[in-house]
């Protein structure tokens, strides 16, 4: 008997090792097209939130110039990036080609979650399971497009027009921008996931409504906290990347409210039904 259930922890743990490997492939296969693709995706998206027709600012300048006549971000028309070590354009472009290859794979890695836990799961539970699983590839996607095309251009152009004096020359490490653009763009990614985890757990007990509602003023801090690590110093940014979180916290509060009353009631339900 114990070696029948040796034998099947064993074969769990290969299938893992399947799921696994299969998505540090695709991984792979997106970063090595991503890398053949280089000029065109540093000069287009990776550079894209420093240049005036960014989509952000053209879309903010129309709006100002209707309500103002004038545009309300206007970046200097050369972005100036230094190279200081050797090697510190490959060390970017591999850096930019494995996150650019995790993004794009990542609802694939998601997937292949899901086909590794679906046959513990009863056919109710698949079903409905299909949804939350979409859904944490999506809130990914939509945390990485927002630190890109909200936080990102917001975060740069303050960057570049703060001055403490009209003697100091911009010249930007190129290292330094990546940190920048990858700590944003992943961060906003990984903390946009923040409702899976308040589903998951909700829905084991140990997270409540109440809990959530109690400690608000204590989680908007948290937030602002997060925010500020995951942006540059300057508020605006910072108040861009916190508003979307705070939004997600109430919608979480309600999704645990639901979740919460939903497991109420089949408690009742099975108390109903024992003699």
């Amino acid at each position: 008997m114990s070696e029948e259930k040796e034998m099947s922890f064993l074969g769990h743990i290969g299938e893992l090792r399947s799921h696994l490997v299969r998505s540090i492939l695709a991984i792979v296969l997106l970063a090595i097209i991503v890398g053949f693709n280089i000029n065109w995706v540093m000069d287009h998206i990776f550079f894209g939130p420093t240049r005036n027709d960014f989509l952000t600012f053209r879309v903010v300048n129309h709006f100002s110039r209707e309500l103002t006549g004038r545009d309300s971000f206007i970046l200097p028309a050369q972005f100036s990036v230094q190279q200081k070590q050797l090697f510190q354009q490959f060390n970017v472009m591999m850096a930019v080609s494995l996150f650019s290859g995790l993004v794009l794979a990542f609802p694939y890695i998601v997937w292949e979650i899901w086909r590794f836990i679906s046959p513990a799961l009863l056919p109710k539970e698949r079903k409905h399971s299909v949804f939350y699983i979409n859904s944490i590839w999506m809130l990914f996607m939509c945390g990485v497009l927002c630190g890109y095309f909200l936080i990102l251009p917001f975060a740069i152009n303050f960057g570049l027009l703060f001055k403490v004096s009209n003697n100091i020359v911009q010249l930007f490490d190129l290292s330094d921008y990546t940190t920048l653009f990858l700590q944003v763009t992943m961060g906003m990614g990984v903390v946009f996931l923040f409702p899976i985890a308040v589903y998951i757990l909700t829905s084991i007990g140990i997270l409540t409504p109440k809990f959530l509602k109690t400690y608000r003023r204590h989680a908007i801090v948290l937030i602002m906290v997060v925010a500020a690590i995951i942006t540059p110093a300057d508020v605006l940014s910072m108040m861009a990347a916190a508003l979307p979180l705070v939004v997600l916290y109430e919608i979480s509060v309600i999704m645990s409210k639901m979740i919460y009353k939903k497991m109420q009631k089949q408690e009742q339900n099975k108390d109903i039904i024992k003699p």
